[in-house]
């Protein structure tokens, strides 16, 4: 097999030398050749064009909606690394949720000075309707996805939080079962962690934050339309929990209660899983024009009368500026080390390292602090001088709205591009579920830059996705490189 690798890769030492915990599957894909390889790819994408597995990408010249793009080769983790990062990501999630908590009630922390007064106060995903306010069983962010990379040196560091609506997950699921019909062998004889537990997990996560006077809860996912990049996922989260998908007009507010419309009159609503940002939840209390959401629904949510998940006003956990404070978070909450480590940011908003990042974006990544989907990102070393030129305008104009970032080359895997195995770069989004108890699902969505070269995962942007594995090791065999990581 001829795959040249740079940097690190996350199935090879080196050329023709798997990882310890990649060696039974490269046996196994050893004894595959190449147009069946190709085969099997080529019957895996029509698959996900028959179930109809699409995103949305607005703007398009290819039109709306597109097929979800799918590489066959899985992403494998060992299950001793795995560990570290499953301790880190709920040690993180349990923090942030105390952040936010604070931030909306005493604000302790911003008076004993770890996180700035100035940067809550600029904070664009800051929701003043939430002052005072604690949400059931204290739980603000129910569902996360945080977002992984490993530098070229092997060391995991989290890129970002994503603490508002996080999408992904039913890609997961789907990448899993497409593996099993066209790649079913190599499943024989390898211990790979389940996943198809986190519907049932996401329902009882929902759940446990019904309001206390519910016999009987009832769950539904509020969704955007057919219209939203993430419809797909919300139509299949309903199904796979057996609860209602409902728009803003299926719902109705009287006497502080939400209410369902069916066939056999209103029924009560208990539980809104909601996939609407929140200026748009309810025209009473954010926009006044939203025609997305629930009029009234903010006073049923403020009464105890129905629970929201995730809580309007998390975003300010996941801005990106507040970011770099989440390491001092931990520490401040939880009195311990941050397990997973920040990649080194620069606030655009500190004065001297603003001039830093002025001085030196040929080197950076710059990024807007609230944009997702990989949008508005200037990507230093292989920006241009205009493009670089365009930036420092945009930065002095509002230094609050940006952070840099030094450029990780990030970790590759074998990613089939034509017929040939080539390292493509990847990160990686686990998804945690926090109700009275976090879960982690093993592994989560592995994003691939399709395009050699690119750093840019997104789907949005031209990324595609892959299986990631969760593998049991097995006893006496070496332990991993990858599992000393920092």
């Amino acid at each position: 097999m001829n795959y040249c690798l740079a940097g690190y890769d996350e199935m090879f030492v080196a050329e023709g030398e798997p990882r310890p915990s990649c060696k039974d599957f490269f046996e196994r894909l050893s004894l595959i050749d190449d147009a069946e390889l190709r085969a099997r790819q080529q019957a895996a994408e029509l698959n996900l064009h028959n179930m109809g597995i699409t995103f949305n990408v607005y703007g398009h010249a290819d039109g709306t909606e597109k097929v979800w793009p799918f590489d066959l080769l899985p992403r494998i983790i060992d299950d001793r690394e795995w560990s570290r990062v499953e301790q880190g990501l709920k040690q993180r999630i349990h923090a942030l949720n105390l952040f936010i908590s604070d931030v909306y009630n005493d604000q302790k922390i911003i008076k004993d000075g770890v996180v700035p007064a100035e940067l809550m106060r600029t904070a664009s995903a800051y929701r003043r309707q939430m002052e005072g306010f604690t949400p059931p069983e204290g739980v603000w962010c129910h569902v996360s996805g945080v977002d992984l990379v490993r530098d070229e040196d092997g060391s995991i560091y989290v890129l970002e939080d994503n603490l508002r609506c996080p999408s992904g997950v039913s890609y997961v699921l789907e990448n899993r079962e497409l593996m099993k019909r066209a790649f079913a062998q190599v499943f024989d004889g390898v211990s790979v962690a389940p996943i198809e537990e986190y519907p049932e997990q996401l329902l009882q996560t929902l759940l446990d934050c019904a309001p206390a006077n519910t016999d009987s809860a009832t769950a539904v996912v509020l969704t955007p339309g057919i219209y939203n990049s993430a419809y797909f996922e919300h139509t299949f989260l309903a199904q796979q929990m057996g609860v209602e998908l409902v728009q803003g007009s299926d719902l109705v507010v009287e006497s502080g209660f939400v209410y369902m419309k069916t066939t056999h009159g209103l029924k009560r609503v208990d539980v809104i899983y909601r996939r609407i940002d929140d200026d748009f939840l309810d025209p009473a209390c954010f926009r006044e024009d939203s025609c997305l959401g629930v009029k009234g629904l903010m006073e049923a949510y403020r009464l105890g009368n129905v629970a929201l998940a995730n809580a309007p006003g998390t975003g300010i956990a996941d801005d990106k500026a507040v970011y770099a404070y989440v390491p001092q978070i931990i520490k401040y909450y939880l009195n311990e080390e941050a397990i997973l480590d920040n990649v080194p940011t620069y606030l655009c908003s500190d004065e001297k390292q603003c001039e830093y990042v002025l001085s030196h974006l040929h080197e950076l990544v710059v990024k807007p602090t609230n944009e997702s989907g990989g949008y508005g990102i200037l990507m230093g070393p292989q920006a241009t001088q205009e493009e670089r030129d365009a930036y420092v305008g945009l930065i002095c104009s509002n230094p609050r709205n940006y952070i840099a970032q030094p450029m990780l080359r990030l970790s590759t895997v074998p990613t089939l591009i034509d017929d040939s195995l080539q390292p493509r770069h990847v990160d990686l989004r686990p998804f945690v579920l926090c109700g009275k108890e976090i879960y982690v699902m093993p592994g989560g969505l592995t994003r691939v830059a399709l395009n050699e070269g690119s750093m840019v995962v997104n789907s949005s942007q031209g990324g595609g996705s892959k299986d990631t594995w969760v593998l049991k090791h097995h006893r006496g065999a070496p332990l991993d490189p990858c599992c000393h990581s920092n």
